[in-house]
């Protein structure tokens, strides 16, 4: 089995994410935050100290640093939580459907609209064209780090200085950027969401909300939270306001035993070591005529995360992939849940197959998908 199908979710793990979270499962069988009992304080000292290292690693306050669900979960808190009455939102051509969904959704509810930008080989041009969407009106400019389908990255930064010019809450949709790209809270993102079961290696079922605290924000979920119990109101400070329920614990130690590999590890060697993977594959593919949405290569890999889309010819993406399959190779094909980018790249009526390698694939393995590409093309 030769799995590089890591955008959708990494596998395998870490030995140490494996061995906390099999540890979390019998040593940390507590609800955290709910009891005063030593068991209970116990696993809620472990929590902590998982919210402290996903906290750091993203340069935010570990009070506003929330566990969710997924990042999916966390784009809803965000989008809905920011939205106000007669709202616009902006977000960007490559948006995955857990941005696009909440933010129609609650430009519906609350009478708003939405503005969608393109973006382009240029940052310069994409930024000028996220400018011109601006209204009077623009409350949240919301776009993902990186395209799950081309692997495009946005200009995270200048956009970051052309929200805090505008006074609109800039939130960052991290599912393929957390992990791999240079992401920190001190950049000027005010929210940003990530997948915990991705480039930070964690278990499925965790997610990330970092927010800043400069954007207040409703709820979309109430409940209990172990604090200020007497109250009928939801508490109006983070983590608690945005955790009703008891959290996956488990799994959320397990995260902080993810991000501590990549930090140990550090985001720009399992970048650079994923880019490589992608270049090679890119030249490989070139060479027997397949057809390529991205091209990586050294030259430019600043504007790249490590993920590549392909179709073989006259054959679909789904016949493609389920041909790989049959011969050990688990590729994703399909619209990838982000039909706007297949809009813009020509890909709609039936999708792509994609490449996403980790940090635990090798050449050889790249150069065994090549070799049955040749063979089946």
């Amino acid at each position: 089995m030769i799995y590089l199908d890591n955008a959708a979710t990494s596998f395998p793990k870490p030995r140490s994410v494996y061995n906390i979270w099999q540890n979390a499962m019998s040593v940390y069988g507590a609800n955290p935050g709910r009891s005063g009992h030593a068991f209970s304080v116990k696993t809620a000292e472990a929590v902590y100290h998982s919210r402290e290292v996903c906290a750091e690693f993203f340069g935010g306050e570990v009070e506003n640093t929330v566990f969710t669900l997924n990042c999916t979960a966390a784009l809803n808190f965000a989008i809905k939580g920011a939205a106000r009455q007669n709202c616009h939102f902006i977000m960007s051509d490559i948006e995955h459907n857990a941005v696009s969904r909440p933010v129609y959704a609650a430009a519906r509810e609350y009478g708003g609209s939405c503005t969608v930008f393109e973006t382009t080989m240029d940052d310069e041009q994409t930024l000028k064209n996220a400018e011109r969407a601006i209204q009077k009106n623009t409350a949240v400019l919301v776009c993902t780090a990186a395209s799950n389908v081309i692997g495009r990255r946005n200009p995270v930064p200048q956009l970051a200085e052309l929200c805090k010019k505008h006074n609109i809450c800039f939130i960052v949709d991290a599912a393929q950027g957390a992990g791999v790209l240079p992401l920190k809270m001190d950049s000027g993102i005010n929210i940003l969401c990530a997948a915990g079961h991705k480039g930070l290696y964690g278990p499925m079922g965790t997610g990330l909300m970092i927010t800043d605290g400069k954007f207040p924000l409703k709820t979309i979920i109430e409940g209990g939270t172990g604090s200020a119990s007497e109250s009928i109101l939801q508490p109006d400070f983070t983590p608690d306001r945005f955790e009703s329920g008891t959290i996956n614990t488990a799994g959320v130690i397990a995260l902080g035993a993810g991000v501590e590999f990549v930090k140990a590890k550090t985001s720009e060697v399992i970048l650079r070591h994923e880019l490589k993977l992608c270049e090679r594959f890119c030249r490989g593919v070139r060479r027997l005529g397949i057809t390529l949405y991205n091209d990586i290569n050294k030259e430019n890999y600043g504007q790249y995360a490590p993920v590549v889309s392909f179709n073989i010819k006259d054959m679909s993406a789904s016949d493609g992939a389920a041909m790989l399959s049959e011969n050990g190779f688990y590729l994703r094909a399909g619209l990838h849940c982000a039909p706007l980018c297949h809009k813009k790249i020509g890909t709609i009526d039936g999708g792509t197959i994609r490449f996403s390698p980790s940090v635990f694939t090798t050449e050889g393995e790249v150069d065994a998908l090549l070799r049955t590409l040749s063979a089946i093309r």
